[in-house]
């Protein structure tokens, strides 16, 4: 079987094959019939955009509510904020992330009206970074559990306040030694962000499903798409591990009486 890959230079509009179509998607040549390989760059775009926002608002989100599963029970505030961080994690990561896309699009906007205002990558993008924040807030939580009782205790001893505390000893520590399970939920979040095509976001997805439709060419194009988010995720793992490598802290070992599964 040969692959027909000459599909991707030929014009979205009328199937004709487009001169030069590779040298003007990089600039090199002048070209104004839009190509299949156009389509399918921005469309690796549109993916990179939703994913990027999401994990934005996921990391920001899931470290707040991860930190504040671990307050001490010292005060009937902190209490309170353990039990709202706690229902935060199990409502947002028990319900599927393409029904929680749906009640962003459809349903939300109704009872938030300035949210309709919104383009519809945005309400994606934000339906992806809550779900994802209930999975990394527990990535943080056992994170701050795996450190020894030692540092909370050091830091009580140094006159610091709490927030203090997380601020300068516990969450340094606790987010370095997230990383791993913290690269695999990134790379989740770049698959996760095909559920954008529900909701006509002109994404990775969207353009399989269409391009196959309109050039009954279904393996080179969703080949390409493979490859591409392959390339996505594996970009995503090589840069979360350098950061690993860099912030690593010399010989420190991961307490044994928690688990950073999640």
């Amino acid at each position: 079987m040969s692959l027909d890959l000459g599909i991707f230079c030929k014009n979205t509009l009328d199937g004709e094959a487009v001169e030069h179509c590779f040298s003007a998607v990089f600039g090199l040549a002048q070209n104004s019939d839009p190509s299949y390989l156009d389509w399918l760059l921005k469309a690796w775009g549109w993916t990179l955009a939703v994913a990027g926002l999401g994990l934005v608002i996921a990391l920001i989100l899931g470290a707040l509510m991860g930190t504040l599963r671990t307050l001490p029970n010292s005060s009937n505030l902190n209490n309170v904020l353990v039990r709202l961080s706690t229902a935060w994690v199990e409502l947002f990561r028990n319900i599927p992330i393409l029904v929680q896309v749906f009640l962003w699009y459809h349903v939300i906007p109704a009872f938030i009206t300035p949210l309709k205002e919104l383009p519809s990558y945005w309400l994606v993008s934000i339906a992806l970074g809550f779900f994802t924040s209930a999975r990394i807030a527990e990535q943080v939580r056992a994170g701050i559990g795996a450190l020894p009782s030692g540092q909370r205790a050091a830091a009580t001893a140094l006159g610091l306040t709490t927030a203090q505390s997380y601020r300068f000893i516990i969450l340094p520590m606790a987010l370095r030694i997230i990383i791993p399970p913290l690269t695999s939920e990134c790379m989740n979040l770049v698959k996760n962000s095909s559920v954008a095509f529900a909701v006509s976001v002109p994404e990775l997805t969207l353009f399989a499903m269409q391009a196959q439709e309109e050039t009954s060419k279904g393996v080179e194009v969703y080949l390409a798409v493979t490859l591409l988010y392959a390339l996505t995720a594996f970009s995503v793992n090589r840069v979360m591990a350098y950061i690993e490598k860099r912030s690593r802290v010399p010989g420190f070992i991961v307490s044994n009486d928690a688990s950073l599964a999640h």
